[in-house]
């Protein structure tokens, strides 16, 4: 499959998911942030004429991640009619919550309550429109090496895009006329003050993953591996104590 041959059979198969659902939907609900994932996955969710609601959600954010967000979100409303597009600032919320748990501050947990405090958000947002939560997630973050936030985005409706390598997003983002800013852009999951990577988070880029994922025998193997194993809990599903009868 071609990647415009990929990009109708995506945008088809969210139009049909929700026409297929037993209480149909009336909207797309979706974060954007400025980075290549959900600026595709936006623009796909655009495509199918439903009402597409996009959510820029700064949290302390990065002036030059923000900004890509914002004109990513002029981008699609100037492109699509069917496109709603909101700013909400989540940064006072964000003060609030911390420091109403000052006695247990973790650095990488207050990471993930951002991740967190958006998807309850985006949830929040879809139901007052009828909607669905639409992901964001790729192949090797959501099924490769688990690099996501559990409840925060990888708390989602529908995943269009989690069967595509991040490579392949980057062609969808080209084949969709995405801007070159973003595309070119370091992906990160602007969780953290010091607006640290994806690539540095991971200790491996992109494609060195990709090669790791299906070649058993990469010198990244074992690498790929290791960070597979530590985040193998939001890949799997949650344990349940079976009662025995």
């Amino acid at each position: 499959m071609n990647v415009s041959e990929k990009v109708k059979f995506i945008s088809t198969w969210i139009k049909n998911y929700v026409s297929n659902m037993p209480s149909k939907a009336e909207s797309l609900v979706i974060g954007i942030s400025g980075g290549i994932d959900s600026s595709v996955s936006s623009t796909l969710s655009a495509m199918t004429g439903l009402k597409t609601i996009v959510l820029t959600m700064p949290i302390k954010q990065k002036s030059n991640q923000h900004d890509l967000s914002l004109k990513h979100q002029n981008w699609l409303v100037t492109n699509f009619k069917n496109v709603e597009a909101h700013t909400i600032k989540l940064d006072e919320l964000f003060s609030t919550f911390s420091a109403s748990l000052s006695k247990f501050d973790n650095e990488h947990g207050m990471a993930n309550s951002r991740a967190r405090l958006r998807m309850t958000t985006l949830y929040q947002v879809a139901a007052a429109n009828k909607g669905i939560v639409v992901g964001t997630g790729n192949k090797v973050e959501d099924f490769g090496v688990g690099f996501y936030t559990k409840y925060g985005d990888g708390g989602v409706d529908i995943s269009p895009i989690a069967d595509c390598n991040k490579t392949e997003v980057w062609e969808l983002g080209k084949e969709l006329g995405i801007l070159n800013e973003i595309i070119e852009a370091a992906p990160t999951d602007g969780l953290w003050d010091d607006g640290r990577t994806d690539e540095g988070q991971l200790g491996l880029k992109y494609h060195e993953l990709e090669e790791a994922m299906n070649n058993p025998n990469s010198v990244n193997r074992a690498k790929y591996e290791i960070i597979r194993k530590q985040n193998l809990h939001k890949m799997e599903p949650i344990p349940v104590c079976k009662i025995p009868n």
